[in-house]
């Protein structure tokens, strides 16, 4: 399985990439004519609430994370989805976040991934 995460910023898809924006706001500064993107699912994207809420705070990393996967159990058949996805093509999770540690993505991965 390959899944790759990626900032919108300057970003090339490779051909046969599934390019996928996991974000609920569309990226600050980005074209939506110039971003080549397969869908933007905001349905596994965090919730305004938790998003707000977390803020990109390192030190509430760990609560968020629990709090994100907690939503995310309701999104298994969209997990599957990706999931499946994943096993035949390269998927590229789009995010906005500056912190390439810190963000859900990362834990939108791992989720995908144990689906």
């Amino acid at each position: 399985m390959n899944i790759i995460l990626q900032r919108p910023y300057h970003f090339l898809p490779e051909p046969g990439d599934y390019v996928v924006l996991v974000d609920r706001l569309w990226p600050r500064g980005v074209s939506k004519a110039t971003l080549k993107l397969d869908e933007w699912n905001k349905d596994v994207a965090p919730s305004n609430e938790l998003r707000r809420w977390f803020n990109h705070e390192a030190e509430k990393w760990e609560a968020f994370r629990v709090r994100y996967l907690a939503e995310l159990e309701s999104r298994n058949q969209e997990l599957r989805r990706l999931q499946e996805i994943a096993r035949h093509r390269r998927l590229v999770l789009l995010h906005a976040a500056k912190s390439q540690s810190f963000n859900h993505a990362v834990i939108l991965r791992q989720a995908i991934e144990s689906a």
